[in-house]
């Protein structure tokens, strides 16, 4: 059952982005797999110093050595016009991280990997509702990968496949590489399912809800998962093309597994309401843009449908205590930056100073809590002083470079 309801998030993601897609039951997976097949151990691989820990730790298990590249203060992506033509020279691929929904420089991204002969892969991640040039993100890259479920309620991911890229080499890494589900996750499944049936038949989750938050304090997270430097260290010296699962299934202990088929005919049902989904996300970013604090790149016209309006505030991770302890939940915050946090992993940015601002200050905020958010400012429940921007800080050009 659940084959069909992957064949069918094939079609709609490939009428979206005009290329063959492939099904994959996580996005960190369809990374993973994007790098065993372009690339080799050893290769070094430009991105972002503000990309997510699980593509990261998937570059590491492929074997990659990360480059970290400057960033943009206008909304967090990469600042290629500052990457040097000798790290140009030693690399094997640049990704793009399309931070929060905001278009990569893909164009410059575009011409310099044909110059130096090396592939273009798209984290689409963040960017399942943009576009730029009337194209869609994800279209661009030799192969571009998408992350369903930050988006809409599903599961799992897609690996849009560029020119001279056979699907058939792609499934077959992707079915040598899978887990067998286990019997016991099938029937934890079950129960759940029954479970929540039981529940709202009830009327009772609310009632459950509030006991658990009642019991259970908010308490302030790391934004990044423990590195356990020596731990990696081990488990890299065995070998490249292997698995940090320790590291990767944060969150996903099922991200190289076949997803369900009730959670996959709910990811169907979302896509198709796509558009729906884009007008809410528009209408959060207009009222969210109003901020002084909102960051220059939501300003910008026509609005997009963010994944999330980012927000540069003062005392960032005070704020987004307050608003956990309200129940608007801060998600896809990656601070530090990967050369502070895994410094021994990486090659550092030559200009690091951007991103660690954008790090310490950035508040990612879903556009669907634009209502609420603006209503906990105006009662003065909640503050979001702007933050000042570091003293000669580049601010670059995104849409058409």
């Amino acid at each position: 059952m659940s084959e069909r309801f992957e064949r069918e998030i094939e079609s709609i993601m490939s009428a979206r982005t005009g290329r063959d897609c492939v099904f994959v039951p996580s996005g960190r997976f369809g990374i993973y797999l994007a790098f065993r097949l372009l690339l080799s151990p050893g290769e070094r691989i430009l991105m972002s110093p503000l990309e997510d820990d699980a593509v990261f730790f998937g570059a590491l298990a492929a074997g990659l050595r990360p480059v970290m590249a400057p960033t943009s203060i206008e909304d967090g992506n990469m600042q290629l016009d500052a990457v040097a033509d000798s790290t140009w020279a030693r690399l094997g691929a640049v990704m793009t991280g399309n931070t929060y929904g905001f278009p990569d420089r893909v164009f410059d991204a575009g011409a310099r990997c044909k110059e130096f002969g090396i592939p273009l892969i798209e984290d689409a991640a963040h960017a399942l509702e943009t576009g730029l040039d009337g194209r869609p993100v994800g279209s661009f890259g030799t192969l571009s990968v998408f992350s369903l479920s930050k988006h809409i309620a599903g599961r799992g991911g897609v690996v849009s496949l560029g020119d001279g890229i056979r699907r058939s080499d792609l499934i077959r890494l992707r079915d040598e590489l899978m887990l067998p589900t286990p019997i016991a996750r099938k029937l934890v499944g079950a129960v759940r399912t029954a479970g929540r049936t039981t529940l709202h038949a009830l009327h009772a989750r609310r009632l459950v809800d509030r006991a658990l938050r009642e019991l259970r304090p908010v308490e302030q997270r790391p934004w990044r998962i423990p590195l356990r430097e020596d731990e990696l260290a081990r488990a890299l010296a065995t070998g490249p093309n292997g698995f940090l699962d320790s590291w990767m299934n944060t969150g996903y202990a099922d991200y190289r597994m076949r997803q369900r088929s009730s959670l996959l005919r709910r990811t169907v049902q979302h896509l198709r309401h796509l558009d729906r989904d884009r007008e809410q996300r528009i209408a959060g970013v207009l009222r969210l843009r109003e901020l002084d604090s909102a960051a220059p790149a939501v300003r910008e016209d026509p609005p997009l449908p963010l994944l999330r309006v980012p927000l540069l505030v003062e005392d960032r991770d005070a704020v987004a205590l307050e608003l956990v302890r309200r129940r608007i939940n801060v998600y896809f915050l990656y601070a530090p930056p990967l050369d502070d946090y895994a410094g021994e992993f990486v090659d550092a940015s030559p200009k690091p100073d951007a991103a660690r601002w954008w790090a310490a200050h950035v508040l990612p905020i879903h556009p669907r809590e634009a209502g609420r958010v603006l209503e906990l400012l105006a009662s003065g429940e909640v503050r979001m002083p702007a933050a000042a921007p570091p003293t000669g800080a580049a601010v670059s050009e995104r849409v058409g470079s």
